[in-house]
């Protein structure tokens, strides 16, 4: 078994194609930038993270998808290798923190932000990976 992508349902597919595409940089897979499918690659690993409209699911699964999801019920986690400057380059680019640069642990700093859905995003970086 492989996971292939964290999928997210979202109602703005336009404005979350933005954010994941321009303000965090990762690689869209074709270039939909309407939808209904997206799927984004950073520029290392084989984890991915899709936009899938919310409304072409509840299409499919009916009442289950009604509604608009609230509270938060996801978390995208994305490393990388120098915090301060990915935040200062995504800051720059439209992103605003909720929280940090800031130690998690001993062995890692992160931050915290939010797409255009409301989804949480936490950037990492692994401090035992600096040397």
């Amino acid at each position: 078994m492989e996971l292939a992508q964290v999928r997210l349902l979202v109602s703005d597919f336009a404005a979350c194609y933005r954010f994941y595409a321009e303000v965090l940089g990762l690689k869209p897979q074709s270039g939909t930038a309407q939808g209904p499918y997206e799927k984004f690659s950073p520029a290392t690993g084989s984890a991915g993270i899709a936009l899938q409209d919310r409304v072409m699911m509840s299409e499919i699964l009916g009442d289950e998808l009604g509604d608009a999801a609230t509270g938060h019920r996801s978390l995208v986690v994305l490393r990388v290798d120098d915090l301060d400057t990915y935040c200062e380059q995504v800051t720059a680019r439209g992103a605003t923190f909720l929280h940090g640069p800031a130690p998690m642990t001993d062995r890692m700093r992160v931050a915290h932000l939010k797409d255009p859905e409301g989804n949480l995003v936490e950037l990492q970086e692994w401090l035992l990976l600096r040397g």
